[in-house]
């Protein structure tokens, strides 16, 4: 099964923001969305995710045309996605604002608390559980955003800057978590980085986006040859 946006385009007033833009990503795989500031790879999540209508194209999960579903059609096809910014409930307990995912779903609570200690768990944040959102470092906040994606228990996942201000040593951690969660749920996994390290260690394919068009996709080592990226991307540098 695949989740694709086929030919979207996607106009703020003048700006063209996404211009005729196709991804597929698959069950089971790992897909980096990189660019420079502006070129339309956030635009481009919020319309697979439903949080943007595209003015032209369409997306499908598998054969199902989910164009034109609210954001709650698209989690139920099992499209779910992160924001830059965490927005966890800061007065709620780690555990609660995890088992909100799950009773969304329609868990009960005994269910929801059971399954959001799992996750915790594997996710190194069970000592967590019991303590106020408020209190999280702010890696821990980025995991815990991702438990709570994880409890819709999606077939596609799209991360959007999950590594944003984290040290190299929590990226590296963040690696490891990421590649843990297709193992275990066997999602597909999109992930916009600007932390090339961790695109190139982490993504089997890798898109890149420059002023809403896709400019390149391919390998890692595809990508980091090709020298319409590098001009676009980092100015003619090599990308690590």
């Amino acid at each position: 099964m695949e989740l694709q946006a086929r030919g979207v385009t996607v106009r703020f007033g003048g700006l063209v923001a996404v211009d005729d833009v196709s991804v597929s990503l698959r069950r089971g795989e790992i897909l980096g969305l990189i660019g420079p500031n502006g070129a339309g790879k956030t635009t481009l999540v919020n319309v697979l995710s439903g949080f943007q209508r595209p003015l032209t194209g369409g997306i499908f999960v598998g054969e199902r045309d989910c164009t034109r579903f609210a954001r709650h059609g698209f989690a139920h096809a099992g499209v779910v996605r992160t924001f830059q910014a965490v927005r966890l409930f800061r007065g709620l307990t780690v555990s609660e604002n995890v088992e909100i995912g799950y009773v969304s779903q329609g868990a009960g609570r005994a269910e929801a608390r059971r399954r959001a200690a799992q996750i915790l768990g594997e996710l190194k944040l069970g000592d967590k559980a019991a303590h106020r959102a408020a209190s999280l470092s702010y890696g821990e906040e980025r995991r815990v955003g991702l438990a709570r994606a994880l409890a819709t228990n999606p077939r596609f996942l799209l991360l959007d800057e999950p590594a944003a201000g984290l040290a190299a040593a929590e990226a590296e951690e963040l690696r490891d978590v990421i590649v843990g969660i297709r193992s275990k749920y066997d999602c597909g996994i999109l992930v916009i980085e600007h932390n090339m390290a961790l695109v190139m260690n982490l993504c089997e394919r890798i898109q890149v986006l420059d002023s809403g068009r896709t400019l390149a996709a391919g390998t890692p080592d595809e990508i980091r040859a090709n020298a319409g990226v590098r001009r676009a991307y980092l100015g003619g540098e090599t990308l690590q």
